[in-house]
């Protein structure tokens, strides 16, 4: 086994140095406080391998994104949703009678318990659907409450991947005041949640094709993307043993952030400035660039992609295919367009290898479909799902894995005495000068 040595105080010490199936490196510094008596800081974990993992890969210099060694291209070119669910969660693609029963059971645990309803009820309607969607997870672990034997956590694997949808739906006819719709057991994963947000319990409702496609897309392509913030979160919460309910609804607040999963939400506002200003994309290129400006390019760069982002070059052909095919024009489709374009030929952002992300088309098309802007986190969340159900059991299922417990570099006070509240009140009081008495 290779070593990497360090040295410290004039003495050096020797770490073990692994290498992944994709030739990644890495140093196991393990052993490094009990060896050496320090230990590395790295804040963000930008360079720390927090664990290892067999779901995912990603290369962010070459620009390649794999579930289970599978290309995202020929995943999102032919697979369902079900299908990268089973990949993601069990390790290999299903067989037919596998997939079949896996999608049986996602039809047939989509109903959620009656009681729940009038948790939605207690919300006012002006609430977050991320709040919401986060408080209901959690709240799932009141109705199955053995998530911690064996034999239950693939039920509840297939109860939270079935009930989240109609959570999610269930949140957005709350906040429109509309009557929720119930799922139903002939349609399809995407095609049930699409029919809970849009129907209307009077009227028929047929979802298009199109839209149907779209979102099976759109949630392939954010089903995992390794070690990010809220999926971090959830392998750190469920280091500690906690459900699967209450490690996933960790993982929702994580996404709620805007530098995170609310990140394509902040696209389209920035669209809609522009769109709003005239139009005028090199002015909000140049503002991108001014450090004295407090304007920043939304769906640019990213911590890991240092080339194109896969998922974005999808996208953004999708986009063009569902709106064309819908009939419909969007003008913040053209600014993105227009403003890609002038951004690609910059040096400042080729330089700094600033492209777009999966952020930057995934709200246009999400737009494209009638879901809401306050939505648009809530369908990251959904499309996520597996993949944190994924890192959570792999995390659980390990035997060498330990509960998480970052370290620090303390940089406060030193030691010093404490001063009861009395002696301080004394010592202020000595402190305070009497006023001095002004002649009339």
């Amino acid at each position: 086994m290779k070593k990497a040595k360090l040295s410290l105080d004039g003495q050096d010490y020797e770490f073990p140095v692994l290498v992944g199936s994709e030739d990644e490196v890495g140093i196991d510094f393990t052993t490094l406080r009990n060896t050496t008596g320090a230990i590395g800081l790295d804040p963000g974990y930008g360079n720390t391998g927090s664990c290892t993992s067999t779901i995912t890969f990603i290369d962010g210099e070459k620009g390649i994104l794999q579930y289970r060694g599978y290309p995202i291209e020929e995943i999102a070119a032919s697979a369902s949703f079900a299908e990268v669910c089973y990949l993601l969660v069990y390790g290999h693609l299903p067989t037919v009678d596998e997939l079949r029963d896996f999608s049986d059971k996602l039809t047939h645990h989509s109903m959620i318990h009656e009681a729940m309803k009038d948790f939605f009820q207690g919300f006012p309607p002006t609430a977050h659907p991320m709040m919401v969607l986060s408080a209901m997870v959690a709240s799932l672990s009141a109705y199955y409450t053995r998530g911690a034997v064996d034999e239950d956590v693939d039920l509840n694997i297939i109860r939270l991947l079935a009930k989240v949808k109609t959570i999610a739906a269930f949140s957005y006819k709350r906040s429109i005041g509309q009557p929720f719709v119930y799922p139903r057991n002939d349609l399809s994963f995407t095609e049930d949640f699409l029919h809970m947000m849009f129907a209307v319990p009077s009227e028929p409702y047929v979802v298009p094709d199109v839209m149907d496609r779209a979102l099976n897309l759109l949630l392939i392509l954010h089903a995992d993307h390794e070690q990010n913030c809220s999926t971090s979160t959830v392998r750190m919460v469920g280091s500690s043993l906690s459900n699967l309910f209450a490690s996933i609804s960790s993982g929702i607040s994580a996404l709620w952030g805007p530098l995170h999963g609310g990140a394509n939400q902040k696209v389209i506002e920035m669209l809609e400035q522009i769109r709003a200003d005239g139009g005028d994309y090199q002015k909000y290129v140049d503002m991108a660039k001014d450090p004295e400006s407090d304007f920043r390019l939304m769906g640019f760069g990213h911590r890991v992609y240092k080339n194109f982002d896969p998922r974005a070059t999808i996208l953004k052909e999708a986009a063009a295919d569902v709106l064309a095919e819908l009939g419909t024009t969007d003008p913040l489709l053209e600014i993105a367009k227009n403003l890609e374009r002038i951004a690609l030929e910059d040096p400042f952002f080729v330089e700094r290898k600033l492209y777009p992300n999966v952020d930057f088309y995934s709200g246009i098309l999400y737009r494209a479909m009638g879901i809401p802007t306050e939505m648009f986190t809530v369908m990251f969340a959904l499309g996520r799902l597996p993949g944190w159900i994924a890192q959570w059991k792999e995390g659980r299922d390990d035997p060498k894995a330990k509960i998480s417990r970052p370290r620090q570099i303390y940089l406060g006070a030193t030691k010093r005495p404490f001063v009861p509240l009395e002696e301080r009140v004394v010592k202020e009081s000595a402190t305070v000068k009497e006023p001095e008495l002004v002649p009339a």
